[in-house]
Parts: C-alpha cells; sequence; structure tokens
C-alpha cells in the first residue's frame, strides 16, 4: 500500500502554474459572481479588506486594477476597517477576503457592511468554511485545496484572480475590447510559463548563496509600484518561516531611515522593475557597499554580477508579481527546511489562544 505523500509549501509552489492557466482558461465562468455584483452599481473605487497573505496579494494586483479599471483601489486591514475607517459611500465597491473562511475579523467586516445596509461580499478559498454564514454572497477565487498554513499559491492565484477580474469589469465597462483582453491574458499565460523557470532558477540561486541564506538574522525586503506587494508578501513568508525579523519597505523610502541600523550582517532584497528600475539598481549598489548580504532580483538585460538573480523574461511590468512571488516563497522554504525551523515556540499556543484570530471551527493545519 502506498503511503501518501506529505504536501509542503513546496507542492503548492509546484502547483501554481497549473493554477494559473487553469483560471485563466475559466476566466470568464471564475470573475462572473464578482463582475455581477459589481455591475450592480455605478462605482468610482473598490475597496478591499484583507489580511496576511490576501492583503499582499492584492497589492500585488493593484496597479493592474487602476490602470485598466481607471478606478482607485483601497486596500485596507480588517481591523482598521472594523476600527476607523468604515466610511465607505455608495460609489465604494467594497468586498472582504479570507482564503481560509474562518479569519475573525474578515467574518467582523461582513457583519459591519451588512449592517450599513450594504451586501456583504466574501472572497474565499473554502465556501464550506464560517464565512458563509455571514457573507450574502460568497465567492470562489479558484485556488483549490491548500493544506499548509504558509500561503504560496493562494497568494498567486488571488493575485490573478483580481487581474482577471479587473480585465472582465474593464471589457463590461467599455475601457477596453475582448480582442485587448485576450491579449493581456496571453501575457499571463506567459507567466505561468515564466513562473516554471523561475523555480528552477531561484533553486540554483539558492545552492549558489546557501551560507547567506542558512544564517540570515534579519531581512528587508524593497519593492515598488506592483512588486510593493511582492516585497510585502516576501518580508511576511520569511519571517513566519525562517522566523526572523523581515520587514518590507518602498524601495526609496528604505533609504530615508530603515537603512541607518544596517551592517554587514544584515540581508536586503530589491525587487527590479519597470520605470523605477535604475534607481533601484543603484540602491542595490549602495548596499553592497555595507553588506555582501544584500541582492537583487531583476529581470533587466545586461544586469548581472554578484548577488543578482537575473530573471531574464520578457513581461509587462503590472505582471511581474505573478514571477517574482516565488522566489521568496521558495527561500522561505529552503532555509526554514535546512534550519529545521518549522515547529513554533510552544508558548505561541497560549497567544493564540488569548487572542484567537480563527474561529472555533478553524483546524489548524500541520507543520511541515
Amino acid at each position: 500500500m502506498n503511503e501518501k505523500i506529505k504536501e509542503t509549501m513546496m507542492t503548492y509552489v509546484e502547483e501554481s502554474p497549473e493554477v494559473m492557466l487553469r483560471n485563466i482558461k475559466n476566466r470568464k465562468e471564475l470573475t462572473a459572481p464578482l463582475i455581477a455584483e459589481y455591475e450592480k452599481g455605478d462605482y468610482e473605487s473598490i475597496w478591499i479588506v484583507a489580511s496576511g497573505s490576501s492583503y499582499n496579494g492584492s497589492y500585488c494586483a493593484r496597479q493592474f486594477m487602476r490602470k485598466y479599471l481607471k478606478s482607485e483601489v483601497k486596500i485596507i486591514s480588517p481591523f482598521t476597517f472594523l476600527c476607523s475607517e468604515h466610511d465607505f459611500t455608495d460609489r465604494d465597491f467594497v468586498f472582504v477576503v479570507s482564503q481560509s473562511g474562518y479569519s475573525t475579523n474578515s467574518i467582523d467586516a461582513l457583519k459591519m457592511i451588512r449592517k450599513q445596509g450594504r451586501a456583504s461580499i466574501g472572497i474565499t478559498g473554502n465556501t464550506s468554511s464560517d464565512m458563509k454564514d455571514y457573507a450574502d454572497v460568497l465567492i470562489d477565487y479558484g485556488v483549490g485545496v491548500e493544506t499548509v498554513g504558509y500561503v504560496t499559491k493562494g497568494v498567486t492565484s488571488f493575485a490573478l484572480f483580481l487581474m482577471l477580474f479587473t480585465l472582465e469589469a474593464a471589457a463590461r465597462k467599455g475601457l477596453m475590447n475582448e480582442k485587448e483582453a485576450d491579449a493581456v491574458c496571453r501575457e499571463m499565460e506567459k507567466a505561468a510559463e515564466i513562473h516554471e523557470t523561475v523555480q528552477k532558477e531561484t533553486m540554483k540561486f539558492i545552492r549558489d548563496h546557501y551560507k547567506e541564506f542558512t544564517s540570515m538574522t534579519n531581512a528587508y525586503v524593497c519593492g515598488c509600484g506592483a512588486n510593493y506587494g511582492t516585497a510585502l508578501e516576501g518580508a511576511l513568508k520569511i519571517g513566519e518561516t525562517v522566523k526572523i525579523p523581515s520587514v518590507a519597505y518602498e524601495s526609496e523610502e528604505f533609504l530615508h531611515g530603515p537603512n541607518l541600523q544596517m551592517t554587514p550582517g544584515y540581508t536586503v532584497f530589491l525587487i527590479d522593475g519597470g520605470n523605477s528600475s535604475g534607481r533601484i539598481q543603484t540602491i542595490f549598489e549602495a548596499c553592497r557597499e555595507v553588506t555582501g548580504r544584500s541582492f537583487l532580483i531583476t529581470n533587466q538585460p545586461g544586469c548581472t554580477g554578484e548577488g543578482i538573480l537575473n530573471l531574464s523574461f520578457k513581461l509587462p511590468e503590472l505582471l511581474t508579481p505573478l514571477c517574482y512571488l516565488p522566489f521568496f516563497q521558495i527561500l522561505a522554504y529552503e532555509a526554514t527546511t535546512a534550519l529545521n525551523r518549522w515547529k513554533q515556540h510552544p508558548l505561541l499556543k497560549k497567544m493564540k489562544d488569548t487572542a484567537a484570530c480563527k474561529t472555533e471551527n478553524y483546524e489548524s493545519p500541520d507543520e511541515e
């Protein structure tokens, strides 16, 4: 009798391209429920209420949404939404995201929306979760099964879902035609293929810098534009798995204070991209003056050297988070596995019991 292979973060990183291609192919059916709600109002902006990787995935898609929908997109954590910023109007399209569907703050946000007389729209990866009892409309964003708690294909597929929704909504509003939308989808399909290449290149880069990546004591992850979301998710992944202080900054803001504590022992990741590419490369070179643990992830032709991972793909800037995300996911997995740091401190159970952020029905995923 064959034993079932234990699923890990890497299982879901490797599944991501297949999920991306499937969802692109089925984009009209996948996004139809959210499109139906969006078409009920004359909306000027979109509010996405999300936390954790869903929050970060929203930032990965935000600039794409702003460009094609020509609307402002506000991303807000559920706690801030509940405590101080729930003054949305009839011109704001509001929905709440929770991949697990058991996050208490997301459920409370749905209650708040309903209390203010609006339909509570929930987006989740698990339509059987507790979220179903509080959402007037519950939408599956197409991630499929992800049983490991450290989200990988969940954040990639959610960013993609928002992008696909954007294309369908923009076409419905007359902001682009079907031919233009299809052309962008072809680029998304390229991103799925590039994702597989990035997986291989990342593994080689990790082997080449094994000492640095298995001795990190802290990490800064910097990006801007679409890849500010990538930086947010990269910092989260490293922090929650490798269990070291790990923070994200907009690339230029990193120079306005956070850099002042740097020493040769600090680790810095810079994500290249778009109109800011030249400046980000300069910041990378400046960081190398302090620490050899500075790394640049780029796809810019001719940008090579120590500490640089050049992925050499051509893709519109706004789609690059779909390809850069696996670098940080794989790095987090490989470093944590090498250091045997999957186990959490035993006192964290008491912390979770005291300040629970999931409902009682939530089943905690197995540790790696």
